[in-house]
């Protein structure tokens, strides 16, 4: 019998990435790409090259540094040049499975994508984070030249090195990310509060009803509500 866990921490990731709107492809469909926005959706007469584009998701941001002629540089998890240097395999769109095993994998590509990719039908702001770098913005040229620079393959890091990792780099001089910050803030949160000791206990117990007892269940039962409570 299969061990269930994976095939259901697998699940739980495919839910969490159409809950922050990734482009969703049915299991099996790596090779299809959907259908992109149509061209001239956005008005790009807006934009200068070096904005930093923000792109709000459910959970996320989303960033890009815009390079002109309706192009945008942006960070994005993908195995696949871990495994290959065509640049016209790399620059299809990312998949699912692609993404999940980028972010498993720790790597990621630098990539070039249309502003409609790039934005998939989401509303876009533009260089809404100078207003708390003050002074520390570069020039507009500069930004556009260090997002280009780093076009390729990268390691990806979740809370280290994301898309606004290389958005603040590319136009403040420093890679910061305020959603990490956020994120950090708030599991130092989870982890005072003492009821997530409970919660954790509760959960570990269901999991060994519904899961079985094996050392897959129980030792997260007995360790993470532990490192909980020693923690908080």
């Amino acid at each position: 019998m299969k061990n269930p866990v994976p095939q259901a921490a697998s699940l739980l990731l495919e839910k969490l990435l159409l809950l922050v709107h990734v482009r969703p492809l049915p299991a099996g469909s790596e090779t299809e790409t959907p259908p992109p926005a149509a061209p001239g959706y956005y008005d790009t007469s807006c934009f200068k090259r070096g904005d930093l584009l923000e792109v709000p998701r459910t959970l996320f941001i989303h960033f890009g540094i815009y390079l002109g002629e309706n192009r945008v540089a942006h960070l994005m998890p993908d195995i696949l040049p871990a495994f290959t240097g065509d640049r016209r395999q790399i620059q299809q769109v990312v998949t699912n499975k692609r993404l999940i095993l980028g972010v498993i994998a720790k790597t990621a590509s630098i990539r070039v994508d249309t502003v409609e990719d790039f934005a998939y039908g989401g509303s876009i702001l533009v260089n809404h984070m100078d207003r708390l770098f003050e002074d520390q913005v570069l020039g507009s040229e500069e930004a556009a030249r260090r997002a280009e620079k780093l076009v390729g393959a990268t390691a990806y890091s979740l809370l280290w090195n994301n898309c606004e990792h290389f958005v603040t780099y590319c136009r403040y001089g420093a890679p910061v990310s305020f959603q990490t910050d956020k994120f950090c803030e708030t599991v130092k949160m989870i982890i005072r509060d003492q009821r997530s000791v409970l919660a954790s206990v509760l959960v570990g117990l269901a999991s060994i009803v519904c899961l079985g007892l094996a050392p897959s269940t129980t030792l997260p039962t007995v360790f993470i509500p532990f490192f909980l409570w020693m923690a908080g």
